[in-house]
């Protein structure tokens, strides 16, 4: 049995690189489901997660990721999201996932707040110019 290659890539960068990977395990909104070299190619929407592969070079490893895109083409699988944390551990990681994603709450929290005060501004200064257009 050939083995995979496996690619994490982030908006701005590859997160994770692996060679030689026997088995990669995803989960989609249907449910967990695992990928061996032989299998024919797909592609698979992620939702949030544990993304975990076997590695003949490092054993099993744990990968947190956000919702993304899984492509598998011949022995390439290439996994697309937009946040990833990896680890060995998975007690680690989920601590780690807490605290990221807690951060990122609240920056997604200040972002909604600051986007909203933009809206309604612009509201305003597009009303106020409706309203000097009829007098």
């Amino acid at each position: 049995m050939s083995p995979m290659s496996l690619k994490v890539l982030l908006p701005y960068g590859i997160f994770a690189e692996a060679s030689e990977v026997t088995e990669v395990v995803a989960e989609t909104d249907a449910g967990a489901f695992g990928l061996l070299p032989h299998r024919l190619d797909c592609v698979a929407a992620l939702v949030p997660g544990i993304l975990i592969y076997h590695s003949q070079d490092e054993g099993e490893r744990f990968i947190a990721v956000d919702q993304g895109v899984l492509i598998k083409a011949g022995p390439d699988v290439i996994v697309s999201v937009r946040h990833a944390l990896a680890g060995t551990d998975l007690e680690q990681l989920r601590q780690q996932v807490t605290e990221e994603f807690l951060t990122l709450d609240e920056q997604e929290r200040s972002l909604r707040s600051v986007m909203a005060k933009l809206e309604s501004g612009f509201l305003r200064r597009f009303a106020g110019l409706s309203n000097d257009r009829r007098t």
